[in-house]
């Protein structure tokens, strides 16, 4: 574990120094880059290629689609507290999401011309959930497709990468089954990206990207974006934990490492005000470490990706979270703190009020998408709404008196431009009509 004092003279440039540590690798770029060129140019055999290279999965382009009856039997799999489970956070997920529905509208404006919005979903969208080698995000299916449903996208595709044996975890496809989504291909990383993006013969191309994954899986969608829209760049996961002295040094070590093992790229912040405390949560991060099935992903993350910064006061722990703008917040302060702290934090993902909210709660159930945005790019963009499936128009309707009323800004924007067919475009409407 990194540690830094806010006291130090080089804090501001050290704390820039460990968040740089998260840009992209050169070498992933150049690699992502290759993949995608084949992709686009030789279609299904370049996917299946770079799936027996990554995923060890030697399969058919016949076989890439998983069937509806792999999908039902899958659901089959499930035990009722599972079904209950994914039945629930559906639940709150869409309770939490229905609020974010946009509504076209239509008005006038100053001039009297009818001007409103107009909001229609996107046709066809690509969802990424991680799988394969790794955990299969079940959650994210939820966290995605439930939103897409909500905003009646037409056509939902799914990408998720297979097992080396070629299947799909069942978990996952239970889950895309409850939520309604037929289009599944078993294609991961950075081909399944090229492969929405771009279109195959198996794959029709997607008019925009969604999900979380890799450092490869992202850079890939930056590489894709122009092509296709994307959401947002998300991935690999942070946490952040502000703590004062009331903090439970279990609780907060406990949150920490949820979050290291997702990925060997993960980054994990705790900014207390108390050395004691930061002492404490290190010996039992390094210890509960120890008992956990992923300890190896986790032991690379407190190697190179953990960061304890002492603080004065909770006024610099927010200019710290505000600076790093974490994907996760989570604040392990006294209750009459919380909400005084939550006015002067300006950047994160999600905020996670009280030692009683741990980010799980969020990962899960609690009904904010966890498609969150990280590498500090929530200083300029959000977590993942319903209002991402959809594409707005804007509507604009003058009649000759509205026309009439704009002439004269109309006039002064050409003059000012020097853009005369601007103005004598309106002029000739008002002629016409004399």
């Amino acid at each position: 574990m990194w540690q830094l004092n806010y006291k130090q003279a080089d804090f501001h440039a050290q704390m820039r120094k460990f968040c740089r540590r998260s840009a992209t690798d050169p070498k992933i770029v150049r690699v992502v880059s290759e993949v995608l060129r084949e992709v686009r140019r030789r279609g299904d055999s370049a996917v299946l290629r770079y799936t027996e290279k990554f995923d060890g999965a030697v399969i058919r382009a016949a076989d890439l689609p998983v069937t509806a009856e792999e999908m039902r039997e899958a659901r089959k799999t499930l035990t009722p507290p599972q079904r209950k489970a994914i039945g629930e956070a559906l639940r709150c997920v869409k309770e939490f999401q229905r609020r974010g529905l946009p509504k076209s509208w239509m008005g006038t404006n100053p001039q009297g011309a009818r001007v409103g919005e107009k909001f229609y979903p996107i046709e066809r969208v690509g969802i990424y959930v991680p799988g394969g080698a790794g955990p299969p995000l079940v959650s994210t299916v939820l966290m995605i497709t439930a939103l897409a449903r909500m905003a009646k996208v037409p056509q939902i595709v799914v990408c998720t990468p297979p097992r080396p044996d070629g299947s799909v975890n069942s978990g996952l496809l239970a889950a895309l089954n409850i939520c309604g989504i037929k289009e599944v291909y078993r294609i991961g990383g950075v081909q399944a990206i090229g492969a929405m993006a771009y279109g195959t013969r198996t794959v029709r191309q997607v008019d925009k990207i969604f999900g979380p994954g890799s450092a490869h899986v992202n850079e890939a969608k930056r590489q894709v974006f122009g092509d296709v829209g994307i959401d947002l760049l998300a991935g690999p996961s942070e946490i952040m934990v502000i703590a004062d002295s009331s903090a439970h040094a279990s609780f907060v070590a406990a949150d920490l490492l949820a979050q290291a093992e997702h990925d060997t790229r993960c980054k994990i912040y705790l900014v207390a005000t108390s050395k004691g405390l930061i002492d404490v949560v290190q010996t039992k991060i390094k210890t509960g470490a120890d008992t956990l099935s992923r300890s190896k992903t986790i032991g690379s993350v407190l190697k190179n990706g953990c960061l304890a910064v002492l603080v004065n006061n909770l006024e610099q722990a927010a200019e710290v979270a505000n600076f790093v703008s974490p994907e996760h917040l989570e604040l392990h302060v006294g209750k009459n703190r919380i909400d005084p702290l939550i006015k002067i934090i300006r950047s994160a993902g999600a905020i996670l009020a009280g030692e009683s909210t741990p980010t799980v709660l969020a990962d899960y159930t609690a009904g904010p998408s966890h498609i969150l945005p990280t590498g500090r790019a929530a200083r300029f963009c959000s977590g993942l709404q319903v209002s991402d499936f959809f594409r707005r128009s804007s509507i604009v309707e003058y009649g000759p008196r509205s026309l009439a009323r704009a002439r004269e800004i109309v006039d002064a924007f050409s003059e000012l431009e020097q853009l005369d067919a601007h103005g004598r475009s309106l002029q000739i409407r008002l002629q016409q009509g004399k």
